[in-house]
């Protein structure tokens, strides 16, 4: 009996990692398929339709049915509000990420990606979401971190340096070089580096309005729903818009419909489940920890799957932007626990006097009872103690 407990305990604790370890390696597949089919010539525009397509058609169910009687009223602020959150997550970040994962490569973008948290906390300064005191460790750490990782990734846009080969992908890089321009890469990594960085601070500022959304309207699976669909539609129009030809639309039982529905289905459905179920419990920053585990992931899978190229530039910015991050996380960590003291210190306080309070009426109580006992006792004794010297006295 002892053992089981111990290993259901431990399993207990153990289902926060297990779920965003797993979630990171679901991540890092989506990164090595996308990339596979934005290689074979997919438009990433197409690619972003049907991704939300088969995202819309996951939640949407859920959302019906589990928050048919919690759903608020929408209003036409929250529709404004939802309505620019599909054109900054499904129509910009997802078309800039792609089109600059069609450029550079997986382990690259995922690096990029790392700078989200700190692109965050700078825009939450802006919009006054978030306080800026100096004087304090926590908000030193993180503007500390968030400029190491703006520097990294300067310095992963600006310097590439040498290639850092494995032992399958030099092979195949010796093939591949003599048909590529240097000069034409570069142009490309540093245009892919930009719209990358483009598609965080687009990232990041959804992130921004959706807690503000969430506020007025607190059904998250209806508003990501909403979201997805509507994005879904905005982004059939932007795809009308930069591609003329019907043939970009056709699709066949191929890696490029694997590529929608994994990122429909894993990277828009699953995903925000799984993160809201450990965030109820452990918090965003626990979260957000596990962000750089996928950008190993990627580039072990992207060097022997893919044959990638990683530059000593890459590695070295990457390195910046997780010291980055992590200065930045621990800070809000400080923060997190700060909060949390200054809510169960009133609720300590206002126990005890309500405890201090309960022990003096108890106090009373026992009090009065004995009081009026010790009257209603010494009035009889005193009587009977007259009549018994009395008594013996006849006329």
């Amino acid at each position: 009996m002892g053992r089981s407990r111990c290993l259901s305990s431990f399993l207990q604790r153990s289902k926060p990692y297990i779920a965003m370890v797993s979630l990171q390696f679901g991540y890092a597949g989506m990164n090595i398929i996308t990339k596979v089919s934005l290689n074979q010539g997919i438009s990433h525009y197409v690619l972003v339709v049907y991704r939300h397509a088969f995202a819309t058609a996951v939640i949407a169910p859920f959302a019906l049915f589990l928050e048919r009687k919690v759903r608020p009223k929408m209003t036409f602020l929250v529709f404004m509000q939802i309505f620019v959150l599909g054109l900054l997550g499904p129509v910009i970040d997802q078309n800039l990420y792609y089109a600059g994962l069609k450029f550079t490569s997986p382990t690259f973008s995922c690096a990029m990606s790392n700078m989200l948290p700190a692109m965050t906390f700078v825009m939450a300064v802006l919009c006054r979401m978030e306080k800026l005191d100096m004087k304090k460790v926590r908000c030193q750490a993180k503007v500390v971190g968030t400029v190491v990782t703006v520097g990294g990734a300067m310095l992963m846009t600006l310097y590439k340096g040498n290639v850092i080969n494995f032992m399958r992908s030099g092979h195949v890089h010796a093939r591949n070089d003599s048909n590529v321009s240097a000069v034409a890469s570069d142009k490309d990594w540093v245009m892919g580096s930009i719209l990358l960085i483009i598609a965080t601070i687009a990232w990041a500022s959804f992130f921004i309005l959706q807690a503000v959304t969430l506020k007025r309207y607190s059904a998250q699976l209806s508003l990501t729903a909403m979201v997805v669909f509507l994005g879904t539609l905005q982004s059939i129009v932007v795809t009308f818009v930069m591609e003329h030809k019907a043939s970009v639309w056709s699709i066949g039982w191929d890696i490029n419909l694997l590529s929608a529905a994994y990122a429909g289905i894993v990277s828009s459905s699953i995903a925000y489940y799984v993160q809201g179920l450990v965030m109820q419990k452990r918090g965003p920053v626990f979260v957000t920890a596990f962000s750089p585990l996928m950008m190993i992931v990627v580039a072990i899978m992207g060097s022997f799957i893919l044959a990638e190229k990683i530059y000593v530039g890459g590695v070295l910015g990457a390195v910046l932007i997780v010291m980055g991050l992590y200065s930045v996380l621990w800070g809000k960590y400080k923060e997190y626990k700060e909060k949390e003291a200054e809510e169960i210190i009133p609720e300590a306080i206002k126990g005890t006097e309500e405890n201090n309070n309960t022990d003096i009426e108890m106090q009373k109580e026992q009090i009065t009872p004995s009081s009026t006992v010790t009257v209603a006792v010494a009035v009889p004794v005193q009587q009977l103690r007259v009549i018994a010297v009395e008594a013996p006295k006849p006329n």
